[in-house]
């Protein structure tokens, strides 16, 4: 599971304040939901998009501190995207995830990478799942 910061200033309610239908919107009818830290996420366990077997979004909320998204993508492996003739799929589930995330966090893909290289520098013994 990743977690994922909005950006300064911004809260995630404020950008999805229906986050089931955003999720929905991006990968399909969620069909139930998981717990995560004390936290009910959304399941979506069939997917639009071939490319994922399941996909897990929600909101985890820290109390004092800003809340953060937490998503878990489960995808397939590509060579069994491709050999099924889906290989336009694999760049629609780039872009859903990429815009999914822009939308929830505010932020693009280059500024969550450096983000998460910072976190990792900032707490060097911190096992960060990849």
């Amino acid at each position: 599971m990743k977690e994922y910061k909005m950006r300064r200033g911004e809260y995630l309610e404020e950008r999805v304040p229906d986050m089931e239908a955003t999720v929905e919107e991006y990968f399909g009818t969620v069909d139930g939901t998981e717990e995560f830290k004390g936290n009910d996420l959304y399941v979506v366990s069939d997917p639009d998009n071939p490319v994922f077997e399941r996909v897990v979004a929600g909101t985890a909320e820290y109390g004092s501190k800003k809340d953060k998204l937490a998503v878990h993508f489960e995808e397939r492996p590509a060579e069994e995207v491709i050999a099924e003739g889906n290989a336009d799929a694999a760049a629609d589930a780039v872009d859903a995830k990429n815009e999914f995330l822009l939308e929830a966090t505010g932020r693009d893909a280059k500024s969550r990478r450096e983000s998460m290289k910072r976190q990792v520098e900032d707490d060097p013994d911190h096992d960060f799942e990849a």
